[in-house]
């Protein structure tokens, strides 16, 4: 039996974009099962001492985007660090996460590879309903009955409890994985994953 990777995650981080599609592989090579859990970082900053991008000091701005040019460069993987709809949240896509999530848990991380797609590569806006049924589409996910589920407020209270659930764990930004207890914070740790998968 494998090991379950818990996943928590947003759409709206590009360092979650850049993991994304490498943990997958990473996971099937292991046989690992991906708990995949949004969380609003909304939340999670004022209580761990982060901030969000346009509050922190310009020069840590800045290294940012130096970083993000980097691992674009090394992974070879598209992106654009300041994207069209930079100002989207990440709540609707968060809610249509959650829904496809109760009907196809692959399906769902296929989801949400579509969607930071649509954010960091393609210029596309992840708040638009017309976007995420396309990305659902894609994923092989019916758009309109996500939709619907996307606005139950079952839905909603599965946001809010990953969302403590991160904070309770200590989680203070993403991606953030935790396998047996153990975490790891961001894309540049799945080396470090890797070795505890193949223990």
């Amino acid at each position: 039996m494998g090991k379950t990777v818990t996943y928590y995650m947003t759409v709206v981080s590009p360092w979650t974009y850049l993991g994304h599609d490498r943990l997958l592989a990473l996971c099937a090579k292991h046989g690992a099962t991906i708990d995949q859990k949004p969380v609003d970082l909304g939340r999670v900053f004022p209580v761990s001492g982060g901030l969000p991008l346009k509050q922190r000091a310009p020069q840590r701005q800045a290294y940012r985007l130096v970083e993000l040019a980097r691992w674009q460069a090394e992974l070879g993987i598209p992106l654009n660090p300041q994207p069209k709809f930079a100002a989207s949240g990440p709540d609707l896509a968060a809610r249509w996460t959650f829904a496809a999530i109760e009907r196809d848990p692959r399906r769902a991380l296929a989801f949400t590879s579509a969607v930071m797609r649509a954010r960091w590569a393609e210029e596309r806006d992840i708040a638009d309903p017309a976007t995420l049924g396309a990305c659902a589409e894609g994923a092989g996910l019916p758009a309109d009955a996500l939709a619907d589920r996307a606005r139950a407020p079952e839905i909603a209270a599965c946001y809010d409890a990953a969302t403590q659930e991160a904070i309770d764990c200590q989680a203070f930004g993403t991606p953030w994985y935790v396998v047996d207890g153990e975490p790891f914070w961001g894309q540049d740790r799945l080396d470090f994953l890797a070795r505890k998968l193949a223990q």
